[in-house]
């Protein structure tokens, strides 16, 4: 259109020219507008944790709205959503639920209550809707058995810390990854620890650096599937989603000891640029075909029901995730600062 006008401009009087040149700087503003008015951005949806890839997809396909992949984890997407509050860039958050209630208090999240809300449970959501769950995971070792060259499968927390496993055991890094928290949530109540004495994990990460641990501070779902970290302390949906869709020889642990059980939540960006695309994103995911997009992604979707009898018979049975308990995650939330501190300075 530009190229053309430039050479319209010899042809044709050049008031009339000018004019045409205007309408056609209005006509690439709203189309950059429109453009925008068809994106929401996200922050943490990475594709390669628990299936964003297909999400994203159906979102796009459902809704005609395009969101982005974003790789951060919850602690770099809280950081940066308090840095940019007074212009923010994103429309929606995915965090873990310890995040999410640390996102309200520093006022980066706004109150939505998307389509289903009242299918989520009381307890697994903001009673002012600041946050809700969308999907719980089961924390245990995901472990590519191929990588482990012979050696027995570990089901303990203890048997991590045994000489036979240096090199080959990896944990998301506490301080700044959700998941990484858990692990030492996780550790910490299974060796007697609670959220007012977190001793219990501390000694026990001091004990596996003897190990050579590896502690990336994204997901690294393919790091594990290459075979690069062959035990990881990771959710049971990565682990099945890892074995039954990729088709890797992958087992999924729950700890002898315990483990624990942590909801991850979606709130809608206070002032995000995208409000109305952020909140049609937010309904979609709660939707009948967001929920059961979680399912076949071996999650567990929060609204009731939602996972398919085939994908159930592929968990591990009942009697293995009686191990695994809830917690206070307000509480959980309140500590979590210090006990980052604390892992920084006496662990890392």
């Amino acid at each position: 259109m530009i190229c053309f006008l430039t050479t319209m401009f010899r042809a044709i009087h050049r008031p009339f020219a000018i004019q045409l040149l205007g309408l056609s700087m209005i006509c690439l503003g709203a189309l950059s507008l429109n453009a925008q008015a068809q994106t929401a951005i996200c922050y943490n949806c990475p594709p390669e944790w628990a299936d964003w890839a297909s999400q994203l997809k159906a979102i796009k396909a459902k809704t005609g709205i395009t969101v982005p992949p974003d790789n951060k984890n919850s602690g770099q997407s809280l950081a940066q959503l308090v840095a940019e509050k007074a212009s923010p860039v994103a429309d929606v958050t995915y965090l873990g639920v310890t995040f999410g209630i640390q996102a309200r208090k520093e006022g980066v999240v706004s109150s939505y209550k998307p389509a289903n809300w009242n299918d989520v449970p009381a307890g697994l959501r903001d009673p002012d809707g600041y946050w809700f769950t969308i999907h719980s995971g089961t924390l245990g070792f995901m472990v590519n058995v191929d990588a482990l060259k012979g050696k027995p499968i570990p089901r303990s927390w203890s048997d991590l810390l045994k000489p036979e496993y240096k090199g080959l055991v990896g944990y998301l890094d506490p301080a700044s990854a959700f998941v990484g928290y858990v692990g030492a949530v996780a550790v910490n109540q299974a060796r007697g620890g609670s959220l007012d004495n977190f001793n219990p994990a501390i000694d026990y990460f001091k004990s596996l650096m003897k190990n050579d641990p590896i502690v990336p501070k994204q997901t690294s779902y393919a790091r594990v599937l290459s075979g690069e970290i062959a035990i990881l302390l990771d959710y049971d949906f990565n682990a099945y989603r890892a074995k039954y869709k990729d088709k890797a020889n992958v087992e999924f642990v729950i700890p002898t000891e315990g483990s624990v059980v942590v909801p991850y939540v979606m709130g809608l960006v206070n002032k995000g640029p995208n409000a109305d695309n952020g909140k049609k994103v937010l309904d979609f995911v709660l939707s009948d075909e967001g929920q059961a997009i979680w399912a076949n992604a071996y999650l567990r979707p929060v609204r009731a029901g939602a996972i398919p009898k085939d994908v159930q018979s592929r968990f591990l049975p009942a009697s293995e995730y009686a191990r695994a308990k809830t917690v206070d995650y307000g509480k959980m939330a309140e500590v979590q600062k210090a006990f980052a501190d604390r892992y920084l300075k006496d662990v890392r």
